[in-house]
């Protein structure tokens, strides 16, 4: 992991809740889709390993898309992911009521997103971070960004740099060398 400031170490350590958009973060923003029309996303199999990896040290994770799709579904259902709020137009409303259910202040909310529709939410939380290939004003007002394009490990870069700041990375990467991580669907209100 990459060195990072202080403050940005201090505001990570802080972080219980880390959301991610999708197109753009958790896939590389690319629309493809099948000979009858449906849609097709690609995900990258390393982000999966560090979003279980945030559930297992008991930091909430969600998604909020503005799009919906049964790919999208799936993978956040593969992942545990049950704070899955799809088809979400403006995103701050859903955050703000999901930060008073799980009664999480702002600066413990981490959020990764791509483009303007995120600047709403990015602008309100304890960490804004933007993949590397975010569009330039959300990259301007990210907090961070990551290495990684969008779709190309996004995701795990964030789980390091929220669980880096609590741990050695070693330490946490234990749980994911245990037999049983792959199975675990670590979801905590199933």
């Amino acid at each position: 992991m990459v060195h990072l400031p202080n403050a940005i170490k201090e505001k990570a350590r802080a972080i219980r809740l880390v959301v991610f958009d999708v197109d753009g973060v958790l896939t590389d923003g690319t629309l493809s889709y099948s000979a009858s029309g449906e849609e097709v996303k690609h995900f990258n199999v390393k982000d999966g390993v560090g979003i279980k990896l945030l559930n297992v040290f008991d930091i909430d994770t969600a998604i909020i898309s503005a799009k919906d799709s049964a790919p999208l579904a799936k993978r956040a259902a593969d992942l545990g992911i049950n704070r899955f709020f799809p088809g979400t137009k403006d995103k701050w409303p859903v955050l703000a009521d999901l930060m008073d259910e799980l009664m999480v202040d702002p600066s413990e909310v981490c959020y990764v997103g791509d483009d303007v529709i995120d600047l709403k939410v990015m602008t309100r939380v304890g960490l804004a971070i933007s993949p590397a290939d975010g569009f330039w004003m959300v990259r301007d007002r990210a907090d961070l960004i990551t290495e990684a394009p969008g779709g190309k490990g996004v995701a795990r870069e964030v789980a390091d740099i929220v669980l880096g700041s609590r741990m050695p990375l070693e330490e946490a990467y234990i749980k994911a060398m245990l037999p049983e991580f792959e199975s675990l669907n670590d979801a905590k209100d199933k």
